[in-house]
């Protein structure tokens, strides 16, 4: 029998199958994958899957979230100071075009706030700790991604980011399906039965629909790939010495701020997953000459990610912040 935790123990070696699957009949079989190149049907499937991975916040527990200031400041410092250095000195080796900057701005800029738990779980982390920081992460994501992108790009930036259609992407596909979940949050927190119920139902939605939404994205975007393959070949070095770094530094930043190993471990996974699925509707919004590259650097790196976090469980926990380390003898707030 298939429970839930097992599906989401096992959940990238399901995108991992679904990656091959969507690649290999959008390479074969490109005329049969046309009708699924369709961004009303990517947007419907993308905002159920944002609805699924919201609810799963808990946004009622923010109060908690801080419980841990230590932990909290090493993770936004990780996130928002490291992180962004780290981007813009590995982005001065990419060819200097804004859309393929924008991509990796967007996936890099923005830590993963769904399946970085699963991740923190299996490399033994603090996933408790990890789980109560991500409305903080998703809140402060989202306000500072703007700011970044303007620093990092200035007026290139609002040369290829059309307002309207990014703002109405935000609304529908991040806005909604959020204020949906929260509602969803306070009815199962008054009514426990049968709105604890829909809660624990939804709590199904975001593995499946996550796989869907990669099948669906790989299988109608990767048979057009061939005019831009040069350009995603140069962001994959990028992204792996993204992954390999992080972590180093983010272990100085977990041992600055006196953490544990557990939570030690979280900030290293934090820093070193990123949100490219939450951020892939607003390169769908994009215009049509610029949302395929842009698309294409996101989903990239998901691939890039998915395998380098099946390094992360092993080398995180055995090698990079060993139980063994000076950490363990710090102690928590």
């Amino acid at each position: 029998m298939i429970t839930r935790e097992k599906l989401e123990q096992n959940q990238i070696w399901l995108y991992v199958a679904v990656l091959a699957a969507g690649a290999g009949l959008g390479l074969f079989f490109p005329k049969l994958m046309t009708p699924l190149d369709n961004h009303i049907l990517i947007s419907v499937v993308i905002a159920l899957l944002m609805f699924g991975m919201f609810t799963q916040i808990p946004f009622m527990s923010i109060k908690e979230s801080f419980g841990n200031r230590r932990f909290i400041m090493a993770i936004l410092t990780a996130n928002y100071i490291a992180v962004p250095i780290v981007v813009w000195l590995l982005s001065q080796f990419l060819p200097q075009q804004s859309p393929l900057l924008l991509g990796v701005y967007l996936v890099l800029l923005t830590p993963c706030i769904d399946y970085v738990i699963v991740f923190t779980h299996l490399g033994r982390g603090n996933e408790k700790a990890m789980l109560l920081s991500t409305p903080i992460l998703f809140v402060t994501q989202m306000i500072l991604l703007p700011l970044y992108l303007w620093i990092f790009m200035g007026k290139k930036a609002s040369e290829v980011v059309n307002a309207g259609p990014f703002i109405e992407a935000f609304l529908i596909i991040i806005v909604v399906p959020l204020l949906l979940a929260i509602i969803l949050q306070v009815v199962s927190s008054k009514t426990r039965s049968s709105g604890q119920l829909l809660l624990d139902a939804s709590a199904w939605i975001p593995v499946p629909l996550m796989a869907l939404t990669l099948f669906i994205v790989v299988a109608s975007q990767i048979s057009k790939l061939s005019v831009y393959w040069e350009l995603i070949i140069k962001v994959i070095p990028v992204y792996i010495a993204f992954m390999f770094i992080m972590p180093f530094i983010s272990r100085m930043i977990a041992k600055w701020f006196r953490l544990d190993v557990k939570l030690g471990r979280a900030v290293i996974f934090s820093a070193g997953t990123r949100n490219s699925l939450v951020v892939l509707p607003l390169a769908l919004a994009l215009p049509d000459d610029w949302s395929t590259l842009v698309a294409a650097i996101i989903v990239t790196q998901t691939i890039v990610e998915l395998a380098g976090e099946l390094i992360y469980v092993r080398l995180v926990p055995n090698v990079i912040l060993r139980d063994n380390t000076s950490t363990k003898e710090a102690q928590t707030s």
